[in-house]
């Protein structure tokens, strides 16, 4: 028994001098990667988007195996995948819904970031490797949306698309490009057919950057300061043990919807075939893209409308310079606090008019929602950090939760 061990152990050995997997997991995520011991279970989010990617390329793969990009048997060929492919049905389930969920978490970790200041100093590279994956993600929904042609699907990328018209001088030549003709029709679906197959690899890519960049400074906290060597546990057993259980709980849900709810979140007119003669009444893009969508539609100007929208996403890049604060966690900083609550209701209130008809009481809320967002990150952050007056910060991680000597 002593030799087989000594066998396998050698043979580790052997192996790990040459190519040092498990030693390399068990610095990024195991016994050797130390975390702040006050995380909560906010922190789980980042550990659930990557198993939604996971599970978003697994089901893609399954899915461009039966999947035929040519404007003529796309929509057949989705219903041939939900009818007559074993198990298909389960697997397209799992990756639209899966979209949103992927959303759902991402939305809370970014929210969660802006609220505890992950964004602010030394993590500013972290935080800009966040946008782009989020940005990336965006890209990759939108092509994924138009894949199945269907009524939304196809104007959904003929309004989008379009959009790019309003950029001065080369604005058609990109809608050309885009659509690789004059309009959207069977080179437009098998460009974006290709760029949805490659851009979650492109993710990948990003993630291993953006967990790079977490691994310099070390991950925030719910208190907002540096943790002490002290004030610091292995990532493994505690924190995986903890995202195991936030994995069981987003599955129970997730699951839930795909089984008893699979078209919750998706659109009727979509299971109408494409029709370039027959326009929907309301043209809506995808739940998660509706507050820019609103945004976009809340001035008159096409061009306006297209930099706000872009300007919505582009500011968060330049965020952690806007907050003039010094202090990372909104637990010590009451008025950021309400401001934050505040420009979150705002964001569900945009998506909510991004949803409705472009008039009307929608029409007017989108544009107070729109002013809000950006005096949010251009007036409101720079002035609270300098006016605001902060709770003082405890000496410690430790310090709030261990009772003072009698």
């Amino acid at each position: 028994m002593s030799t087989e061990k000594s066998f396998w152990r050698k043979a580790y050995e052997w192996h790990e001098e040459r190519l040092p997997i498990v030693s390399f997991i068990d610095n990024a995520i195991g016994t050797k990667y130390p975390v702040p011991k006050n995380l909560n279970y906010w922190w789980n989010f980042g550990s659930l988007a990557l198993v939604m990617l996971g599970i978003m390329i697994a089901s893609g793969i399954f899915l461009a195996m039966n999947y035929t990009p040519h404007a003529d048997m796309a929509f057949d060929s989705v219903e041939r995948i939900m009818r007559d492919v074993n198990y298909g049905w389960i697997i397209r389930y799992m990756h639209a819904n899966g979209a949103s969920f992927f959303f759902i978490v991402v939305y809370i970790h970014i929210f969660r970031g802006m609220y505890y200041g992950s964004y602010k100093a030394p993590r500013e590279v972290l935080w800009w490797m966040g946008i782009i994956i989020f940005l990336l993600m965006m890209a990759t929904a939108f092509m994924g949306y138009v894949l199945p042609w269907g009524q939304m699907s196809f104007w959904g990328a003929t309004v989008i698309t379009n959009l790019f018209s309003a950029i001065p001088l080369v604005g058609d030549h990109i809608v050309t490009l885009l659509w690789g003709g004059f309009s959207v029709d069977n080179p437009t679906l098998n460009r974006f057919f290709s760029l949805h197959y490659l851009l979650p690899f492109v993710i990948v890519g990003v993630v291993v950057l953006h967990i790079w960049a977490l691994h310099i400074p070390g991950s925030n906290n719910p208190l907002g300061i540096d943790a002490a060597p002290a004030d610091k546990i292995p990532m493994h057993p505690y924190y995986v043990s903890k995202d195991m259980f936030g994995v069981g709980v987003l599955l129970l849900v997730y699951f839930a919807v795909v089984f008893w709810a699979p078209n919750m979140l998706g659109h009727a007119d979509n299971y109408i075939p494409a029709n370039p003669l027959v326009t929907p009444p309301h043209i809506v893009p995808e739940w998660y893209f509706l507050p820019f969508y609103a945004i976009l539609r809340a001035v008159p100007d096409k061009l306006i409308g297209v930099l706000l929208m872009f300007s919505a996403i582009l500011i968060l890049f330049v965020l952690p310079w806007l907050d003039t604060s010094r202090i990372r966690s909104a637990t010590f900083r009451p008025v950021f606090k309400v401001f934050f609550w505040i420009f979150a209701v705002d964001a569900v209130i945009l998506g909510y008019c991004g949803s409705q008809p472009a008039e009307g009481l929608p029409l007017v809320l989108s544009r107070i929602g729109t002013a809000w967002y950006f005096l949010h990150f251009i007036v409101f952050l720079p002035v609270i950090g300098w006016l605001e007056t902060p709770k003082p910060l405890p000496a410690s991680i430790s310090e709030p939760v261990i009772k003072p000597a009698e």
